[in-house]
């Protein structure tokens, strides 16, 4: 048996490790919530805003005469090593828990507490230095640090997520650019429309990926919204006159990110809308995500009996029967990225949508979703770029001679025949099994030089015309 120390709750003793920064309310969670066997220290971003978040809580007491500076000082200074990555280890209780978030705000109280005791000279486990509640917790409570370190958290990770798709951004413009005068024929329904370039595709692909980064950047600012110093409820029981603006302004010091005070704290502390808002542009960006990785797919399927007209670089043998065969593992394992990030939509969707009176209850997973939306998008966006679209080759002969072959490309040519005429020559070529450019010959409806005038400016098939 290791050594241990005895800690004291409302329920009784409880023995606890001797070297442990946590204590007995950690300890019961960890016994309470044995869920996703992940805990919450894996989640680096919410352990440094719970640090952040109870820094400024602590100099906020102390300008306002409520705490005592020695102890403000040791709090503080736990706090700027928990924030540096030094204890995640010691933040155990499952990101999956009962409580509104209560096991994660007395995890954070514990550690942060048992560390300033030390910095105090003291052993851990002795509160009457440096007590995890009557200290750490002071003028606080979980329902307003927990939703306010979740928002400083999402900022940071989503500032992480917009790198990474600004990435694959550049990785589908530079292909964009290099492909600008292969000429292919578009499809709308899976059948042959009409021509336009490669360059073109990817170039959508390029405008879809901005677009959501877009639409990312216009949540950050609804995230700065913060109810700390509601405690409880919204109502500011428990917390000194001018708490609110108080631990705001020195959040922001500390943070490097600009926070506001909730115009109404009851409305901020019950309303999770914000992180279904999140929620849903992340979902919006996985669908899109989604939609590209088929589209790859599509394009590479083959090498002989598909599409064949890009070729997505090897990664992997394919199969343990089909000797050769490499499949498109890449925008495979992108799509799966978006299957459940749709799915984590939804787990936050109906955990905000559960919320009664005065406090949401499930804010632990609607973390837990979120994180893993962010994280998961992040690294899909780096592995698509880096190990797909950098190394994507054209098969343009292929390319080309689709569009020659293709009844799809009378749609080009009907301004000069005529829609009557053109019809006439799309039936005959397809009932014929002849290329547009025999059929259009052969009713001395162009002359060879004018089809080849025509079929050669690619700029007149895919564009625009500008007179």
């Amino acid at each position: 048996m290791s050594a241990t120390r005895l800690e004291h709750d409302l329920l009784g003793n409880y023995q606890v490790p001797i070297d442990a920064y946590w204590g007995v309310h950690t300890a019961r969670a960890v016994d309470n919530f044995p869920i996703s066997g992940v805990p919450i220290g894996h989640y680096r971003s919410l352990i440094q805003a719970l640090a952040i978040v109870k820094q400024a809580a602590a100099k906020a007491n102390l300008a306002l005469g409520e705490l005592d500076a020695k102890i403000s000082e040791a709090i503080s200074k736990a706090c700027e090593e928990v924030a540096a990555g030094k204890f995640d280890t010691e933040f155990v209780v499952d990101a999956i828990q009962g409580g509104a978030g209560t096991s994660t705000n007395m995890n954070a109280n514990e550690v942060i507490a048992n560390r300033a005791i030390e910095h105090l000279g003291g052993s851990k486990g002795d509160y009457s230095i440096v007590h995890p509640l009557n200290h750490v917790n002071m003028s606080q409570s979980t329902n307003d640090v927990y939703p306010t370190a979740l928002k400083l958290a999402l900022i940071i990770e989503i500032g992480e997520l917009l790198k990474a798709m600004a990435h694959l951004q550049n990785a589908f413009q530079s292909k964009a650019d290099e492909f600008r005068d292969v000429i292919k024929m578009g499809r709308t329904q899976l059948q042959d429309a009409v021509p336009m370039t490669l360059g073109q595709e990817f170039a959508t692909f390029s405008r879809m990926t901005m677009e959501d980064i877009q639409r990312l950047k216009e949540v950050v600012p609804l995230l700065r919204e913060i109810n700390l110093g509601g405690t409880a409820i919204g109502t500011g029981l428990n917390a000194p006159a001018g708490y609110s603006q108080t631990v705001c302004t020195i959040l922001s010091e500390i943070s490097g990110f600009e926070f506001v005070v909730a115009e109404d704290m009851v409305e901020a502390t019950q309303d999770a809308g914000v992180f279904v808002m999140v929620s849903g542009v992340l979902k919006r960006i996985a669908v899109k995500l989604s939609k590209t990785s088929n589209d790859l797919r599509l394009l590479s399927s083959g090498p002989r009996a598909g599409f064949d007209e890009i070729n997505l670089p090897p990664r992997q043998a394919g199969s343990s029967i089909m000797p050769g065969k490499v499949n498109p593992v890449i925008p495979e394992v992108v799509n799966q990225i978006a299957f459940a990030v749709i799915g984590y939509d939804v787990t936050v969707t109906m955990a905000a949508e559960a919320g009664q009176l005065q406090l949401n209850a499930f804010e632990p997973i609607m973390c837990r979703a979120l994180m893993m939306s962010i994280t998961q998008l992040r690294q899909g966006c780096y592995v698509l770029a880096d190990a797909c679209v950098s190394g994507i080759t054209a098969n343009v002969e292929k390319l080309r001679l689709s569009v020659e072959q293709s009844i799809g490309l009378v749609t080009a040519i009907s301004p000069v025949l005529g829609y009557e005429n053109a019809t006439i020559v799309a039936q005959k070529a397809l009932s014929d099994g002849t290329s547009v450019r025999q059929v259009v010959l052969e009713l001395a409806l162009m002359t060879e030089a004018q089809f080849d005038e025509l079929l050669g400016n690619i700029d007149a098939l895919v564009r625009p015309r500008t007179s």
